[in-house]
């Protein structure tokens, strides 16, 4: 894992945008996977200016969403689909026919699981994913317990998990406690994954990813595993680390080593 820790919320978002930016100008058809949630607002803003002022084109972007709340429509204002279109795809140069969000309306859940894995599949897969991490330790919606080769699929969320997003609903609205989601080994496939995460409600969760054991207790560290992961925090997300000077200390000299390797 390479873990960037930044000062607040606003340089995280920045520097995880730049990836995205970096990704899309190198290959102008990259596929990249996406979250939603709070944390990735300010990472879409971001990108969205960019792509105002030309630095970057989605144009011939193909998108996959890690996940979406069973028994919702595309159109139902509390569904992924409903946000991202509101949150970026709106906004951007993106051709919404490549942008995928699993089908929370589909008559056949299983049946979708399995051709959501194939799109995926079909456009080569994915680029860059972009992930957020539960209070739980959770990625896109596999909750503890989730195994750590698990591919798209129906998951039931935990109590934790709906407590965190009820304040997304109405008192008298309708609440899915079901899900379709990308697997933790499905999300494993992504040739590189951005994990962002801020605020000191997040720093157990962190401390649990990067520094505990591999566990399903835990599923974000199935991370561990994965050969290019990008952990980026605020102070407050790192503050439970063992060693945040440490984390610091690697980063600088990655970035000086980059610097370096610019030159030549």
């Amino acid at each position: 894992m390479q873990i960037v820790i930044l000062k607040d919320a606003a340089e995280v978002a920045h520097y995880g945008a730049q990836i995205f930016v970096d990704q899309i100008n190198k290959k102008a058809d990259s596929v990249i996977g996406l979250a939603t949630g709070s944390t990735p607002v300010a990472l879409y803003q971001d990108l969205i200016a960019r792509n105002a002022a030309k630095e970057v084109s989605f144009a011939a972007v193909t998108s996959f969403n890690l996940d979406e709340y069973l028994g919702l429509t595309g159109e139902h204002p509390q569904s992924y689909r409903y946000f991202m279109n509101e949150q970026l795809f709106n906004h951007v140069d993106i051709d919404k026919s490549n942008t995928h969000v699993p089908p929370g309306d589909a008559k056949n859940p299983l049946t979708a699981c399995k051709e959501y894995e194939a799109k995926i599949e079909a456009a080569g897969g994915i680029d860059v994913q972009l992930l957020g991490i539960g209070r739980n330790g959770h990625i896109g919606f596999n909750e503890p317990s989730s195994g750590l080769t698990s591919r798209t699929r129906v998951k039931t969320l935990t109590k934790a998990t709906i407590e965190d997003n009820a304040r997304f609903f109405a008192a008298d609205e309708y609440q899915p406690h079901l899900s379709i989601t990308m697997g933790i080994g499905t999300i494993l496939d992504s040739r590189k994954v951005v994990l962002l995460a801020t605020g000191a409600n997040k720093a157990d969760a962190i401390q649990a990813m990067v520094e505990g054991p591999l566990t399903a207790a835990c599923p974000a560290s199935a991370l561990q595993m994965h050969r290019n992961a990008v952990i980026v925090i605020d102070d407050a997300a790192a503050s439970k680390l063992a060693d945040v000077e440490f984390y610091k200390h690697i980063e600088a000299e990655n970035q000086k080593l980059l610097a370096h390797l610019a030159t030549l």
